[in-house]
């Protein structure tokens, strides 16, 4: 992706809303690692496929700055839909919360600080969409947390799975991509899912949870 063709795209998509815009340069500006941030282009992909799931229940694994928590909450259709995401690094709480305050979309999200096995254990429903934006050397483990809190049909959506292409690099073996790597590895052979990975930034993985399959009598 050149400079030029990503200028390109963004001009010919949805035009990044104001509040999002400011969240994006605040995260610049006064976060580590801001390259983490989903940002335009990721974003409205985020909010055009929850409009086509058209869940009730959201989850998200990883909010950092907020930026894909409110894109996700900006593609719900239903009355009652909500997304409910989880961060574990509580210095960031009140960033979020500032930028939330801000936002138009704040009433249908409810940000959690915590450990994720504990808060959902909390929360004790299914959710029809999960967007998996966290550690990524344990990859595996929010994926197993991920399918055992969806419902069958329901997506899951995983960032950085292309990891600045490290993933094809034989020389690659620090945790984050062997993370990356495992995980790829274990959705590829899962017979309860259908998956396909889009190259688009780093890499965003979109997998579908079969229906189960009755045992023949």
């Amino acid at each position: 992706m050149t400079e030029e063709l990503e200028e390109y795209i963004l001009a010919h998509i949805d035009a990044e809303p104001a509040h999002l815009r400011r969240l994006d340069r605040d995260t610049h500006v006064r976060l580590l690692y801001a390259r983490m941030c989903s940002g335009h282009l990721q974003g409205r992909l985020l909010k055009m496929l929850v409009q086509m799931v058209n869940p009730l229940n959201v989850l998200e694994l990883g909010t950092y700055s907020g930026y894909s928590a409110q894109c996700l909450a900006e593609g719900l259709l239903r009355d009652g839909a909500h997304v409910d995401t989880i961060e574990i690094d509580d210095e960031l709480e009140d960033f979020i919360r500032e930028h939330l305050a801000q936002s138009p979309v704040a009433d249908r999200i409810t940000l959690h600080i915590g450990d994720a096995v504990e808060i959902l254990n909390n929360l004790d429903r299914k959710f029809d969409l999960i967007y998996i934006d966290a550690n990524k050397r344990d990859y595996i483990a929010y994926y197993d947390l991920a399918m055992e809190h969806l419902v069958e049909g329901g997506y899951i959506i995983a960032d950085n799975t292309l990891w600045d292409g490290k993933v094809t690099d034989p020389a690659c073996h620090d945790a984050q991509t062997l993370g990356i790597r495992t995980f790829n590895d274990r959705v590829a052979a899962d017979p309860r899912v259908e998956r396909v990975i889009l190259p688009l930034r780093d890499g965003l993985t979109l997998i579908r949870k079969l229906a189960s399959v009755a045992a023949d009598d």
